[in-house]
């Protein structure tokens, strides 16, 4: 019986020994208050390598700032080019065929209006007007040659003015000139002189033969007359034909 009620005692006592600091070293001086705060102190400013402590007061207390706000403007727009046509406007390089752009039904559609005249002077102009030799007058030639462009007269073997030439445009562009040469006397056509672009003595030689006679002329020119159709040939002396003459 005594044995239980020492238990209490004893587990008390074992409580105050676990609790209780251990003695200071008799030999170790007393440590005063100030020394123990500053043992704190430098307790507190041991540095951890590697990480880096700020003060409270250096830190960044404020939440950071991570909205994004979407100001009102324009559309941008959408480009509807193909993208080939894209691919070329910034320079890169597309291989295959352009895509065609589309339709357009208010585009205007250019036509060439029909030619107002014959499909015979369309394919030889001046073989047209030799034709008309004793037929047109000159308001004949006005309605397929349109507005005469220049005029002068000419003159027969004596020197007499004894009709008068007009220069046209040729409508069908075969030739660069048409000159009609009227009768004062009857008013009918009777001399067709044509100015090509571009035609050589040998082209005509390939187209009509040689059968001509040769006459000169000045500056150096050479008139052909040939013999076998109703056509003289006027050259320079480098072999550029000036004109000829249908009669």
């Amino acid at each position: 019986m005594h044995y239980t009620r020492l238990i209490p005692a004893v587990l008390l006592a074992v409580g105050v020994a676990l609790g209780a600091q251990p003695a200071d070293d008799p030999g170790k001086p007393a440590s005063t208050p100030a020394a123990k705060a500053q043992e704190r102190t430098a307790d507190s400013a041991i540095s951890i390598p590697g990480i880096r402590i700020l003060p409270p007061v250096l830190r960044n207390s404020d939440k950071q700032d991570n909205l994004f706000v979407v100001l009102p403007g324009a559309a941008i727009p959408t480009s509807t080019a193909p993208a080939p046509l894209q691919a070329v406007a910034a320079g890169v390089s597309v291989s295959g065929p352009a895509v065609p752009p589309a339709d357009d039904p208010e585009r205007p559609l250019l036509r060439r209006a029909e030619p107002t005249y014959p499909a015979e002077f369309g394919a030889e102009s001046a073989l047209y007007c030799q034709k008309q030799i004793g037929e047109w007058t000159l308001a004949d030639s006005l309605q397929v040659l349109g507005q005469a462009k220049g005029h002068r007269p000419s003159f027969d073997d004596d020197g007499e003015e004894n009709g008068d030439i007009f220069a046209f445009s040729d409508p069908s562009s075969r030739y660069r000139e048409l000159e009609l040469d009227f009768d004062r006397e009857t008013g009918t056509l009777r001399t067709v002189f044509a100015y090509p672009w571009k035609m050589s003595w040998l082209d005509c030689r390939k187209v009509w033969g040689g059968r001509v006679s040769a006459t000169d002329a000045d500056k150096g020119r050479t008139f052909y007359s040939y013999l076998d159709r109703r056509l003289d040939v006027l050259v320079d002396q480098t072999g550029k034909v000036i004109s000829f003459g249908l009669y």
